[in-house]
């Protein structure tokens, strides 16, 4: 339980600065005055003023703010000159685009560190498992072989695996090594769902380290790849192609708790995860979130004068009454999922 906790104030606190922090940088960059920098909602337990900015620690770690001025119309300094809303829409999109950006540049960058100080999965030409029925086991194929060539051509994993892909329904000469030993054997592949050819093994792998440059590109491919993954689930979750699965912060912290057993590089892979999750949701066009508000300032610059601020602000806060809502639902699936998954017995 400690280091579940533990695990979670880190990723949660993590995932909660650097949005936040997008907001506030860009605030300050185009000279919006900022009263307050928060982490969590709630009673104040502390907090550090330093110039007109007030950095606080609250109570209830369920996220956290960035208070500008001219943000509350009812607020005294409504009007001021550095108010957020005297600036440029082009400047207000921009503070809170930020948010959620900042969260898909934290992803590229975890993904940055686990790449270059633990490297890539790489797999190397031992076989780890053969899959029961495959046509490997049927050849004689066993763990602990290694394969070194396909058709008479000695090659690297990498393209073994690829003249094994580009080979679906055909028979193949595998070279493999045993005890220092090589023999060769003729294996009919097979198509998978994806049209590739294979064998049915499972390699050994391996972890390759990687430098700056080079981490940082992948960093930002992984992190493409997984956010273009999760709009194509959500778009076949909206039309009913796949069972609608909503987890909430209980099963995030649960999650979190795995991933920190398996160990700290894993837990900033799923933190990687969570933040493009995060980033993604946050640019939704549902009042309250960041999304909402820049489609109210697009609306604002394709009619040329704002939303009734007061409207605004009346639409924020039913959205985020339903959105409170929908957490507590999701909340109470997710401890009757993890009880159900307890009491169950062991197989």
């Amino acid at each position: 339980m400690l280091l579940t906790f533990i695990a979670s104030v880190f990723v949660f606190g993590m995932l909660v600065i650097f949005h936040e922090f997008g907001h506030f940088s860009i605030a300050k960059l185009v000279g919006i005055k900022v009263h307050e920098f928060s982490l969590g909602f709630g009673p104040k337990l502390f907090g550090i003023p330093k110039g007109e900015t007030s950095y606080n620690l609250r109570a209830l770690p369920l996220g956290g703010f960035v208070r500008m001025a001219g943000m509350d119309p009812n607020e005294e300094e409504a009007d001021d000159e550095r108010g957020f809303n005297k600036k440029t829409v082009g400047q207000r999109v921009a503070v809170i685009f930020a948010g959620p950006l900042m969260n898909f540049i934290l992803a590229v960058g975890l993904w940055a560190f686990v790449f270059m100080f633990q490297g890539i999965q790489v797999g190397t030409t031992e076989i780890e498992a053969v899959i029961p029925g495959s046509p490997a086991e049927k050849a004689g194929i066993v763990a602990g072989d290694k394969i070194v060539a396909v058709n008479g051509e000695y090659l690297e994993w990498e393209k073994i695996v690829t003249r094994i892909s580009e080979r679906p329904e055909e028979r193949i000469a595998v070279t493999i090594s045993r005890d220092g030993i090589e023999k060769q054997y003729d294996i009919d592949t097979y198509r998978d769902e994806n049209g590739q050819g294979k064998i049915g093994v499972k390699s050994v792998y391996s972890y390759r380290k990687m430098g700056l440059i080079p981490s940082l590109a992948l960093g930002l491919e992984t992190t493409g790849r997984i956010t273009v993954t999760i709009l194509d689930f959500i778009a076949k979750m909206i039309f009913g192609q796949v069972p609608a699965e909503l987890g909430g912060p209980v099963r995030v912290v649960s999650e979190i708790g795995k991933a920190a057993q398996v160990g700290f590089f894993f837990l900033l892979e799923l933190s990687a995860f969570l933040s493009i999750n995060l980033g993604l949701f946050n640019l939704f066009p549902i009042p309250a979130l960041d999304g909402s508000r820049i489609l109210f300032l697009a609306w604002e610059k394709i009619g040329g004068r704002p939303v009734d601020p007061v409207k605004e602000n009346y639409i924020h806060l039913v959205g985020l009454g339903l959105l409170l809502l929908l957490m507590v639902v999701i909340t109470y699936n997710d401890i009757l999922q993890l009880y159900i998954f307890n009491q169950a017995p062991g197989q």
